[in-house]
This record gives structure tokens, C-alpha cells and sequence, in this order.
């Protein structure tokens, strides 16, 4: 069994900052390797195994994290990509799903929409996609000024595009910080997503 462990003893035994630190620990919770607790300390599920870096989600967390932090014009040489995602553990058939995530994703840029008012009714395929506690941080996010009615409609389409992926919150979010980066004019609303996502502040649903 092992302890729990502070974000701040990880912070002064690794010499590295809070921001890299909570990045990383996201990470490993999405992927079941650790385990947050009341407090704010972690607890290591996992030890002396490879990951399993089997799902799109995992491949487009690595691309964000080595490539994408400031924009989403990111694959210049998409063979020598391709190859580094190979070489770091990722299927094949995973790393060409998540290019075509990103390339729909790249396809749906400065898109406008007539729509203004923040009511949506879902489809049922929609609702079996995201929970109710999904849908209830797309309408935050909307009444927040972070995402405007086209931006979440892209956000909902991404979603619906990872088809056998199991959908958390803790994922939407970085599904909604993707979308932004994408659209121009979003520097603001991304790095409002971004304090967000690294629980730099709180998130109130309702």
C-alpha cells in the first residue's frame, strides 16, 4: 500500500514547479496511476508497469504536452512525429485516429455561428456521450464567456468523435482547452480554460 504524498513534498523532491507538477499528476490520474485525495495529496495506484498508452485521448494528451502548448499548426513533419509517438509506446491504430481527430478538429477553424442564446437541447446520443455532469460544464463554460455557442458545438462534435472512449469531465476539459487553441482570437478564453483545467480556480456547476 502506499502513502499519500503532498503536491508540495513532490514540488521540493523533484525541484520542479507546482504548474509541471499538477500537469503531470492530471495525467496519471486520467490514465489510473494515481489517485487524488481530500487534502490535495496523491496516492500511486500503479508501480513497475508500462503504461498502457492504448486510447486516442492518451496520444492527444501527448501531442498537447510536447507540442501544442501555444498553438495548434503543430505536425511540420508528421512522419517524424508519427515515428517519436510509435517509439514512446502508442499504437499505431491510435496514432492515426488522433492525427484525424486533429485534422477534423484543424477543418472546423474560424467557424461563426448565428446562434446567441445558450439554450441547447442534447440528442440522445449526445446525453449517452456526456453525463449530466458534462453537459452541465459546457453550459459553465458558455455562461462564463469561455466558450460561445460555435465553440461548443465543436467541442460537443470532438467528443462524440472519440467513439470508444469513456468520457470524465476531467477529459471534456481537455477536449474544451483543444478546441480553443484551435480558434483564432481564443488567447483569452484558453488561458481562462487552462486555470481551470489545472484547478488554478474553482469551477461552480449548477
Amino acid at each position: 500500500m502506499f502513502s499519500p504524498t503532498s503536491i508540495d513534498k513532490l514540488v521540493e523532491e523533484s525541484r520542479t514547479s507546482v504548474e509541471v507538477i499538477s500537469s503531470m499528476l492530471l495525467l496519471l490520474e486520467l490514465s489510473g496511476y494515481v489517485e487524488a485525495n481530500a487534502g490535495g495529496s496523491y496516492t500511486c495506484l500503479k508501480i513497475n508497469q508500462k503504461p498502457m498508452k492504448e486510447t486516442i485521448f492518451d496520444v492527444l494528451m501527448y501531442l498537447f504536452e510536447h507540442y501544442m502548448e501555444d498553438e495548434l499548426e503543430i505536425l511540420p513533419d508528421s512522419d517524424s512525429v508519427r515515428s517519436e509517438l510509435l517509439a514512446a509506446g502508442f499504437e499505431q491504430a491510435e496514432v492515426n485516429k488522433a492525427f484525424v481527430w486533429l485534422e477534423s478538429l484543424s477543418l472546423q477553424r474560424e467557424i461563426r455561428s448565428t446562434i446567441t442564446t445558450s439554450f441547447r437541447i442534447f440528442s440522445h446520443e449526445e446525453q449517452t456521450k456526456l453525463d449530466l455532469e458534462c453537459r452541465d460544464l459546457l453550459m459553465f463554460l458558455e455562461r462564463s464567456g469561455i466558450l460561445n455557442s460555435a465553440n461548443r458545438e465543436v467541442v460537443i462534435d470532438r467528443a462524440l468523435a472519440l467513439e470508444d472512449e469513456e468520457l470524465s469531465i476531467e477529459k471534456l476539459k481537455w477536449i474544451v482547452m483543444l478546441v480553443l487553441l484551435s480558434q483564432p482570437d481564443e488567447e483569452i478564453a484558453f488561458s481562462r480554460m487552462e486555470d481551470i483545467v489545472y484547478d488554478l480556480v474553482p469551477t461552480y456547476l449548477n
